[in-house]
């Protein structure tokens, strides 16, 4: 019960933060087959009832190719993309056209005692994708098989600002009246970009970008994607990774990879700081930078416990409000989750440096280092040539990291004056 509230109070600022946003959420045909299907969909409406504006895009792979095999239809493909003739076309149509009618009809579910109790949900789609014809790319015809020209922003918007959940299949349609075969993470994109999205949410059989030893790249700018696109070759990773940097070069806000077979791995991702899976981002999602008023309140809620402890020592409100420029922070997704303090003492060329704290879920991760370094540069641009810690509990950290054991004669007279000897810090002083 307590890891219940405390995960709902956690939340809670990602609740007021997505509230009347826009999220285009993609869906592959492989997830609407496998058996989490269902928490997804609850997952879905519990977004819906939470103020989200979404417009839910689904492929149809793997049902496209049971039809194809039924009628005994080989498979084509070139780069990637599959060659629809019309034989094929009809085998499109008929997977397509069912799918959407089940997944109407999962969001339509209103079953007592469910997640979906009293949801009442409209889900409306239509002709809000117009397409265009590949054509012929190196000798090879690709029939109906298409890209997406644009998307019906106002006709989109209309409905999302009515409370309906949009729902976008992947097909478009021509002006002459043509049908074309689209991939869902092209519809998925360029619907994120057009509609100017908050997020796109790009659903995958993987957590998210696993890198090389298999372990989880949890963020990264669209700038890093190319590398590993080249290391991942034809893998659908790289497919659903090519899509989240195209749409945040588009201007959208941030695109996540999560996975369809984790349940409520969608919950995780978008109300938990960490979040469960990948996300692809324009801006810097944790920086160290320097801190202002504004962040007092944050800097206490990290000190608080250590001051208990008897780690750091106590200081007040008004004493952080008067100080707060000599502070240096690592913030992540609004949290500060690490500090230090640099304080010149007068009449030397020395500095303390003072209430360096990591938070304990982000210890180990380097940030202690990062803000040494920018506590050291600060001082370095002063002119100081002299950096003392007083420390009763991380000697060994500060030893490993430079500093040599030093005395109360060594501190500059301001500083010594003020030595509390009932706390009987160690000293160390680094040569800058």
């Amino acid at each position: 019960m307590h890891d219940y509230v405390n995960w709902l109070r956690h939340a809670s600022p990602y609740i007021n933060a997505h509230r009347d946003r826009t999220f285009v959420i993609m869906l592959p045909g492989e997830g609407v087959a496998h058996p989490n299907f269902g928490n997804i969909i609850h997952d879905l409406v519990l977004l819906h009832s939470l103020g989200v504006r979404l417009v839910l895009v689904h492929g149809s792979r793997p049902q496209i190719e049971a039809r194809l095999a039924a009628r005994g239809l080989t498979p084509r493909f070139h780069r990637d993309l599959r060659i629809t003739d019309t034989p094929s076309l009809e085998c499109v149509i008929d997977a397509v056209g069912q799918l959407r009618i089940a997944i109407e009809a999962r969001l339509s579910m209103d079953m007592a005692a469910s997640p979906m109790q009293g949801a009442r949900l409209r889900v409306s789609g239509g002709n809000f994708v117009t397409a265009r014809p590949i054509g012929v790319l190196d000798g090879i015809d690709y029939h109906h098989t298409g890209e997406v020209r644009r998307v019906d922003r106002k006709g989109i918007g209309r409905l999302l600002d009515e409370r309906t959940i949009v729902l976008l299949s992947p097909l478009g349609y021509s002006p002459t009246g043509e049908i074309f075969n689209l991939a869902c993470e092209d519809v998925a994109t360029r619907a994120a970009i057009d509609l100017g999205a908050d997020k796109l949410v790009l659903f995958g059989a993987e957590r998210g970008l696993l890198d090389a030893e298999g372990r989880l790249v949890r963020e990264l700018r669209p700038q890093q994607v190319p590398a590993h696109l080249v290391r991942l070759g034809s893998q659908y990773q790289a497919e659903l990774l090519d899509a989240a940097a195209q749409a945040c070069r588009g201007g959208v806000n941030r695109a996540h990879m999560v996975s369809f077979a984790e349940d409520g791995s969608l919950l995780t991702e978008l109300f938990t700081r960490d979040g469960g899976g990948t996300l692809v981002d324009q801006e810097q999602f944790e920086q160290i930078r320097e801190a202002s008023i504004e962040d007092v309140g944050g800097l206490m809620e990290l000190i608080s416990p250590l001051e208990e402890q008897g780690i750091l020592v106590r200081r007040s409100r008004e004493v952080l409000e008067r100080e707060i420029g000599q502070f240096s922070i690592v913030e992540r997704d609004g949290l500060i989750i690490a500090c230090a303090a640099l304080y010149p003492l007068a009449d030397s060329e020395a500095a303390e440096l003072a209430c360096l704290a990591v938070s304990p879920s982000y210890r180990h991760g380097g940030r202690g280092d990062e803000l040494l370094e920018r506590i050291e540069a600060r001082a370095r641009a002063l002119g100081l040539k002299t950096l003392f810690v007083l420390t009763t509990r991380t000697a060994h950290w500060f030893r490993e990291r430079g500093f040599q054991p030093s005395s109360i004669e060594r501190l500059p007279a301001a500083r010594a004056s003020l030595y509390n000897y009932q706390r009987n810090s160690q000293i160390f002083e680094k040569t800058l």
